[in-house]
């Protein structure tokens, strides 16, 4: 929060608190929940939050976290499908209040918009929530961050690793306060997973296993041209990816929060390896103690429709990776699954633990293992929600669990294996530079696009 506005707000609340009276004003009465005297956050300690982009992970998992925080007060709605603002008559909205157990009526005095830079400049808003398809997310990060905002990102971070190079440094020169958004450091079983391994409950590490499931992702030929619908500002979603003509295909169902279409298209996401499957890889990244640096040797296969098509994105792949600590790690994405989700395991010289996302579930051998308590001292990280990581740390200026730069780290992961997938050879890399040894072609891959440069937006 800027310290000028927060001094000047709680310097008025106080005075009207004790029965002064602000110059050239009439005195008034202050009611307790202003002042913060019945167990509410005071207007001038909240810290004032936008959400950008309205969609099924902002409906179900993001909103409802800061719409409950008491210190948290949502002060702008932005969307480019303008019936995702109309938060009175959306019946989802209803649902995720009453699932959730949050109040619908403090959305109704939030400032809307389908431009995510009318709601960078609302006045009182201190930090954003981003969730928006993966070509926006460095973007809009990255106007926020020049707007002296605190950013909560949903990962991935990019469609290139240079994109996402530039974000990192952009956050970490700015000093503000930066979260990928991601879930599953805050999933307690997998949590303790990380705490075994890292803590060396497993002896040594050797080698982890990541899978994510290909079950979104499919193949669809080019599609007839259909109009915009009147409610959907297509040129504010297309943004600085190419301009292509509308089709609901292309987007999303429309006033619906069905899962959406640009998931299976390469202009606005690389598909489940790099999306959905950052969740995996940066547990594996924190579990082996490298979420600062990467890999430095590559390789894998897959299935890559036509380019033309307009669901192009790979389906099923293995990928193999090697780090300078000689672990091994072997990530696959499958359409088929016989044995639940996603797992991330670990082999060490003294046994194994591997936790599932669905169904939740925590195995190991020795099954002792499951038993053993991780000491605070052993293990200093907090489990606790994303959201609330991000809050507390904005509060305290504090470096969030899963920084910019673990973000990019994570997020680069996936970009690697695709980038194999996509080459189909073996690639040396060079983590500290962020460069592969020797090899053009895959470097021009690794930088994206040149007429894309996330910086340049209208």
């Amino acid at each position: 929060m800027k310290a000028s506005r927060e001094i000047t707000r709680r310097s008025f609340l106080k005075q009207c608190s004790v029965g002064g009276t602000a110059v050239g004003m009439t005195p008034w009465f202050v009611p307790a929940r202003a002042l913060g005297l019945d167990g509410h956050t005071a207007p001038s300690d909240r810290i004032g939050v936008a959400l950008i982009g309205l969609g099924r992970q902002c409906m179900w998992r993001n909103l409802p976290v800061f719409a409950r925080r008491r210190d948290c007060q949502i002060l702008a709605l932005c969307d480019v499908d303008r019936w995702r603002l109309q938060v009175e008559d959306n019946p989802a909205v209803a649902d995720s209040a009453k699932t959730h157990q949050w109040d619908p009526e403090i959305l109704k005095p939030c400032f809307r918009t389908t431009d995510f830079r009318e709601a960078l400049a609302r006045p009182g808003v201190d930090a954003v929530m981003i969730t928006t398809p993966d070509h926006w997310h460095i973007p809009i990060a990255l106007a926020a961050i020049r707007a002296g905002k605190d950013v909560c990102c949903e990962k991935p971070l990019g469609l290139a690793i240079r994109h996402g190079r530039i974000l990192a440094d952009a956050a970490a020169k700015a000093r503000c306060v930066f979260r990928t958004d991601s879930e599953f450091r805050s999933i307690p079983h997998l949590y303790k997973a990380v705490a075994l391994v890292r803590t060396g409950k497993i002896g040594q590490l050797k080698t982890i296993r990541i899978s994510v499931p290909i079950v979104w992702n499919e193949t669809l030929p080019p599609q007839p041209q259909m109009p915009v619908p009147p409610e959907l500002d297509y040129e504010m979603w297309l943004g600085p990816a190419p301009r292509a003509p509308y089709t609901e295909k292309r987007v999303h169902p429309m006033k619906s929060y069905g899962r959406p279409y640009w998931y299976c298209n390469r202009d606005y996401c690389n598909g489940m390896i790099c999306n959905w499957g950052y969740h995996p890889a940066d547990i594996a990244q924190w579990a082996n103690n490298t979420e600062l640096t990467g890999p430095v040797e590559v390789e894998g296969k897959g299935t890559l429709p036509p380019a033309h098509y307009l669901w192009n994105v790979i389906l099923d792949f293995k990928v193999r990776y090697r780090y300078a600590n000689g672990v091994e790690m072997f990530y696959e994405g499958r359409t088929q699954y016989s044995d639940g989700q996603s797992y991330m395991r670990f082999e060490g010289t003294e046994g194994w633990v591997c936790g599932w996302y669905a169904p939740d579930r925590l195995e190991a051998e020795p099954k002792s293992l499951l038993k053993v308590e991780i000491k605070k001292e052993e293990f200093p990280y907090p489990l606790k929600n994303e959201k609330h990581d991000f809050l507390d740390c904005v509060r305290t200026r504090g470096r969030t669990l899963e920084d910019a730069e673990v973000g990019h780290r994570s997020t680069t992961i996936g970009q690697l294996g695709y980038i194999a997938c996509l080459l189909g050879r073996k690639l040396t890399w060079d983590p500290d530079k962020e460069q592969f040894v020797g090899d053009d072609e895959a470097n021009q891959l690794a930088q994206g696009d040149p007429g894309r440069d996330p910086w340049k937006i209208a």
